[in-house]
């Protein structure tokens, strides 16, 4: 089924973006009576049908109104460091946003190798990711910050740094409690430094190991949400 983005979406004749309209009805040629899905990115989906086929402003009928599944009771958050090559961390935020996740926010640290970013090109890409997969809410993404900054902003929740270290032996998926919100930290190509790590350490982040394999920083970035939210799902035995 076709899944179009409303932010301000209500039951009732509503009107489309630019974007979506020519992406409706130039690019997938719907018509008239033509039936689909929409997303409100805020936790809503909706029934749609096409009432007014036009390229820069087609109109549709919203109805049934509800929640969407990915609705959840605990908060998921993950800080990374931008990559060096821009798609690592579109790929990331693609399946992040497939997975699930509210939060994004970029930081720059000592070994960063990009310390900008594009911030509505990557929210575009997470808004076709939310489509592509018919989730109801939009995550959250805030423009690079310094690490400094980032450790000492409060969080209600659980905070863990994802370190490569000889001492750090705790794993992610043992030191999680489910149900709980999550904000995990994932270092730039170079990995934080051992400054870092304490500062964050000082600041209530719990060191942990996301396995033995050296990961890259997109990958582990989508280790860390998959495995919170696979932690989740299972239930107690």
């Amino acid at each position: 089924m076709n899944v179009f983005y409303l932010p301000d979406a209500t039951e009732g004749m509503v009107s489309f973006s630019e974007e979506e309209s020519k992406h409706c009805v130039k690019v997938l040629r719907m018509q008239e009576g033509d039936r689909f899905c929409v997303t409100d990115g805020k936790g809503s989906l909706y029934d749609g049908e096409l009432a007014e086929a036009h390229p820069k402003r087609a109109v549709a009928c919203l109805s049934n109104r509800r929640p969407g599944y990915d609705n959840r009771t605990f908060t998921l958050e993950i800080a990374i460091a931008p990559t060096k090559l821009n798609e690592r961390t579109e790929w990331f935020l693609e399946k992040a946003t497939e997975i699930g996740i509210d939060k994004v926010q970029l930081f720059a640290s000592y070994h960063s190798e990009r310390r900008a970013a594009n911030v509505e090109r990557f929210r575009k890409v997470m808004i076709a990711a939310m489509k592509q997969s018919i989730k109801s809410r939009l995550p959250e993404i805030e423009d690079v910050v310094d690490f400094n900054k980032l450790v000492k902003q409060p969080f209600d929740g659980q905070k863990f740094i994802a370190w490569i270290d000889d001492n750090v032996t705790d794993q992610l998926c043992d030191k999680y409690e489910k149900g709980k919100n999550a904000l995990v930290l994932i270092g730039p190509e170079g990995d934080f430094s051992p400054e870092e790590a304490k500062l964050a350490m000082d600041n209530g982040f719990i060191p942990v190991s996301l396995g033995e394999a050296r990961l890259r920083t997109e990958t582990a970035a989508v280790v860390a949400c998959h495995t919170i939210q696979l932690l989740n799902q299972m239930k107690r035995t």
